[in-house]
């Protein structure tokens, strides 16, 4: 399994991103431009000591993604998305991604996806933070692939 990044805005998302990835022992493939550098400090301050420890993979963009890491089933999480994550059924080879917190990804993205996904809550709010929503759907996905690391 792993996570991608699409064009993250927020580099203290991208830290807790990583400090998730480096604790699930899952790579990280961000694919940009960013919108900051990978040696922002708040990037560090907020993925802490641990971004020695996971594998991120950077791309220089979607086109440049597809062709190094094209993934078995590409996971798109969505707010747009009727399709509960807890309702599909997880593959430890799938890729689960996450948008941009400003604006999501594009239609293309969209469409190359295999499944888009949404976290149930309640009607009356717009969305999640997209790492607590990806903190969610890793959660399920490790949970039904038997994924969690064995300590």
């Amino acid at each position: 399994m792993r996570i991608a990044l699409y064009q993250p805005d927020i580099p203290q998302n991208a830290g807790a991103t990583f400090r998730l990835a480096a604790c699930m022992g899952l790579p990280v493939d961000v694919i940009e431009p960013a919108g900051f550098v990978m040696s922002d400090a708040h990037l560090r301050r907020a993925g802490m000591d641990y971004l020695d420890q996971v594998d991120i993979i950077q791309h220089l963009s979607w086109e440049a993604y597809l062709a190094a890491t094209p993934p078995a089933r590409l996971i798109l999480l969505t707010t747009a998305s009727t399709q509960r994550h807890v309702d599909f059924t997880f593959d430890a080879n799938d890729t689960l991604m996450v948008g941009r917190e400003s604006s999501g990804v594009p239609e293309e993205v969209h469409a190359r996806a295999d499944a888009r996904l949404r976290v149930p809550m309640n009607p009356d709010t717009r969305s999640l933070n997209v790492v607590t929503a990806l903190t969610f759907v890793v959660g399920e996905a490790l949970r039904q692939t038997d994924g969690y690391p064995q300590s």
